[in-house]
């Protein structure tokens, strides 16, 4: 009964996804009236867009991994706070996140008046440069804090054990860490590569032009100034294809580690008494690197605090009306896909990585085409309008699935094959099972990915443009529309009210989810 209730779920969160990521692009190519045809320019940024995505992804992974591991291996005052600042950048709206970029990098920001005092040149983050660096920026601290979700999944006492052993430092490294980071690191590779895949906001605003036009930036022209319908679902199908590629590619590479039963201790590490000076220089590094923007992003909105109109609390309010039950039935996919996954790789491994593929479609979709394809279908039938809130709802715990199957799916495997096994030999099923041998050890993996949930869904502007009727707006559109009008100082304490109340959500859900040492 049990593993009936979990297919279910499964397979009805697999429908749910292929309903919104494949049915609203065919929608959109079955209204075309013609046959698409790809330009010169078209083709230029289906090249730009897949070269930015594999620079992207390999820079913030290569950076991720020896970030996360001196967070690790690292016990010092203000930790948990340092790693939860330094998730914030990935959980920023896109716009918020390169205005405070350009503070620092940009021609008048931190550090082009530093080179102007050495008389130096300014820098400049425009074109490319600028559009990898922004990626790298956003997709950091996600790499790091799924990474590092890994490192903590490996039982302490099995560094106790490789020091009763005399393991060196690179025997700890091949028995205990690499097969870990080879079953974790593909997947958070394959969810950047798509995020990149799919960017616009960072190419609006620091690419653009015939070198730096990626092919979400060529759906929104298509659609919104060019209304050519043929076009934006031919790009769209392109770009489904390739993620389709990539996760084939990337679940080819992946393989699962087999781990031994830990008491989930924190015990000292041993083979970590060398290498803090390194590594105290690469965390400082890298929470400059993430934290200075941000806290440019607050200076700016302290001053525009008092500026804000009052509908902004209003907007706060349905910010929060969708973004908690999004992120509540976004965990929910998650964990039955995961839970259907691990089933369906026992038995037929094949149709488990097809399953696997086909969850994370989501990511490969633009927005605009989900968006205009939604607002076809309900047309006919119902005011658009109207379904905004639900609409909405479903759409971002859709695009918020995939990040929580990609922390929630290795933490259920190493939790089945570990407490799940010696439960089973101790006379435990069903939900007994579930509440005694395996929630503890997915706890936290559970909480940060409700709050990672909520935290984007907060700073969503996609499908609300399209459906939100004239008395209704989130935070993040009333930020735009006061952007829009030129009253930059409310934007920018609204943009400040939306990464608080983005980073509560975020911070309030993992720190329910911890289960000893804080992550």
């Amino acid at each position: 009964m049990t593993w009936f209730l979990v297919r279910s779920a499964g397979w009805a969160s697999l429908a749910l996804v292929l309903t919104l990521a494949l049915v609203t692009t065919v929608a959109v190519a079955r209204f075309a009236p013609a046959v698409p045809v790809l330009g010169p320019a078209d083709w230029a940024a289906l090249r730009f867009t897949v070269g930015q995505a594999v620079l992207s992804a390999g820079l913030s992974v290569a950076l991720a991994i020896p970030l996360a591991r001196a967070l690790a291996r690292r016990r010092f005052p203000g930790r948990a706070v340092l790693v939860a600042l330094m998730g914030a950048p990935f959980i920023l709206p896109a716009i918020v996140a390169v205005f405070g970029l350009l503070a620092v990098w940009g021609r008048a920001g931190i550090v082009s008046q530093g080179l102007d005092i050495l008389g130096l040149p300014p820098v400049s983050i425009y074109g490319p440069v600028g559009v990898v660096l922004a990626h790298v920026f956003f997709n950091l601290p996600l790499a790091t804090r799924i990474i590092l979700q890994g490192w903590l999944s490996i039982p302490q006492e099995q560094f106790r054990l490789a020091a009763m052993l005399s393991m060196t430092r690179r025997d700890v490294a091949r028995h205990l860490e690499r097969p870990m980071l080879r079953a974790v690191v593909p997947g958070a590779a394959l969810v950047i590569f798509l995020l990149c895949l799919s960017s616009f906001a960072v190419a609006l605003a620091l690419g653009g032009g015939p070198r730096a036009t990626t092919i979400e930036l060529a759906i929104y022209q298509a659609v919104r100034f060019e209304f050519d319908l043929p076009k934006a679902a031919a790009l769209a199908v392109i770009q489904v294809m390739l993620c389709l590629g990539a996760a084939t590619l990337t679940l080819s590479v992946a393989r699962p580690v087999d781990t031994a039963p830990g008491l989930d201790r924190v015990v000292e590490r041993w083979d970590a008494q060398g290498g803090r000076a390194s590594d105290a220089t690469l965390i400082t590094v890298a929470a400059v690197f993430l934290t200075l923007p941000l806290a440019m992003v607050v200076w700016r909105g302290v001053f525009g605090l008092f500026d804000m109109p009052p509908t902004i609390w209003r907007a706060l309010a349905t910010s929060l009306l969708i973004a908690l039950p999004a992120a509540g039935l976004a965990v929910a996919m998650a964990g039955a896909l995961a839970a259907l996954i691990l089933r369906m790789g026992a038995r037929v491994p094949g149709v488990a990585r097809g399953v696997e593929a086909a969850a994370i479609l989501a990511l490969a979709v633009s927005p605009f085409v989900m968006g205009t394809g939604l607002f076809l279908i309900l047309n006919p039938w119902t005011d658009p309008f109207a379904a905004a809130i639900p609409v909405t709802v479903a759409v971002n715990a859709v695009l918020a699935m995939p990040f929580g199957l990609r922390v929630l799916l290795p933490a259920l495997r190493d939790a089945e094959a570990t407490q799940g096994r010696l439960g089973r030999s101790l006379g435990l099923s069903g939900w007994r099972l579930f509440r005694v041998a395996i929630w503890p050890r997915i706890r936290r993996a559970v909480g940060f990915s409700m709050g990672l949930a909520a935290a984007l869904s907060m700073g969503d502007l996609g499908v609300i443009t399209l459906f939100a009727p004239p008395g209704v707006e989130t935070l993040p559109l009333a930020m735009y529309r006061l952007m829009g009008s030129y009253r930059t100082a409310g934007a920018d304490g609204a943009a400040l009210v939306l990464v608080a109340a983005a980073f509560a959500l975020l911070w309030l859900f993992d720190r329910g989810g911890r289960v000893d040492d804080p992550l």
